[in-house]
């Protein structure tokens, strides 16, 4: 029997991503969609013949069985807490919330209804996964460096990416929560004990480093949030971490990077996460113990293979309840690093609540 799914936020994530792997996997049946605008709905319709709503407030768990959530960062909580209260699991694109009393409401809310699922899509990587395992040849792990540097891909000013009371932050809740979620997967989710973290707003205001290959919301004045976050992290395990993440650069390329120091040896993974055209040729993962680096083979995949996956396995996923828990377990120490981070930087900010589909 198919999953019934409802997406909510017919922006260009669902438009052009969730919403064909959805209709072309058997696992799934997409039988409505959600968005605050007129005007997308009724283009969805006359697209999809797929009904429409204002408000997710016209789901039923007893005609929906998961929800793909992919609405701006700040509705996030009030939107998947409202469908998991109703008894609807959700799929929640990244970030899962901003601040740990979001994630306190959350988890609430999923202990009294759905099941909820985080989007994490770097950890279904194939090099990823072989990054992941070499890691036990690299003895007691003692530093990771991680870091998503682009070149120019700043999102539209004005759009809500950058707009702080929206997204919560700049570049490190759109790129470093990508980074944090694969360090978990690839250690295991801890909490961090020191973070030393520094932002800055170079490159997020000057027109000619935007992503060209992004479809953002039109301008509609000013940036407020950071393009970079720079960090120094200590995990309680006693790892340390570097952290980079950022939307422009002066580099040449985009540029994903994991770099993991043991006892025994160093691995280092050196790709590009995403989308981005102006990407690494090809990943490469290396392995340098007593002074010998080793090149290792890795698959060869299409761009995106990695969100195929994910939802490949998303049905099983929800049909095990010994899941349910571990999004919000995960997501704890990520928002309170997060939130650590911006307090030592200097650069948190208050959110205004703007419900818009209740």
């Amino acid at each position: 029997m198919s999953v019934r799914v409802a997406v909510v936020g017919l922006g260009w994530v669902c438009r052009e991503l969730w919403l064909p792997l959805l209709r072309e996997h058997a696992d799934f049946e997409v039988v409505a969609a959600v968005d605050a605008d007129p005007a997308a709905r009724q283009a969805f319709t006359k697209a999809t013949g797929i009904a429409t709503h204002s408000s997710v407030a016209a789901l039923s768990a007893r005609e929906v069985d998961l929800a793909v959530v992919a609405v701006p960062n700040h509705l996030h909580t009030e939107v998947a807490g409202a469908l998991l209260a109703g008894g609807i699991s959700v799929f929640l694109e990244k970030p899962v919330c901003l601040t740990s009393d979001e994630v306190d409401v959350l988890a609430a809310a999923e202990r009294s209804g759905g099941m909820l699922v985080a989007g994490s899509a770097a950890r279904y990587r194939g090099d990823v996964e072989a990054l992941r395992q070499v890691l036990p040849e690299l003895g007691d792990i003692r530093h990771v460096t991680l870091g998503w540097v682009r070149a120019r891909g700043v999102p539209r000013a004005g759009g809500w990416f950058t707009q702080r009371d929206k997204a919560g932050g700049g570049a490190l809740f759109d790129l470093g929560w990508h980074l944090l979620d694969t360090l978990a997967f690839l250690l295991g989710p801890a909490a961090f004990t020191r973070v030393i973290g520094v932002t800055s707003d170079d490159f997020v205001n000057a027109g000619g480093w935007r992503a060209a290959w992004r479809e953002d919301e039109p301008d509609a004045g000013t940036a407020d949030v950071e393009d970079t976050a720079r960090g120094f992290l200590v995990r309680d395990d006693g790892i340390a971490v570097s952290l980079r993440a950022s939307w422009a650069s002066h580099e040449a390329r985009d540029v994903s990077l994991i770099k993991v120091e043991g006892s025994a040896g160093t691995a280092e993974l050196r790709c590009t996460f995403g989308f981005s055209p102006n990407r690494e040729p090809e990943p490469v993962l290396t392995v340098t113990s007593e002074g010998t680096t080793k090149r290792l083979a890795l698959p060869v995949e299409r761009i995106g293979v990695e969100y195929t996956r994910q939802l490949a396995g998303l049905a099983g996923v929800l049909a095990e309840p010994a899941n349910r828990g571990k999004a919000i377990a995960e997501a704890r120490p990520i928002v309170q690093l997060i939130e650590n981070f911006y307090a030592s930087a200097g650069t948190a900010g208050a959110r205004r609540a703007e419900p818009a589909y209740q």
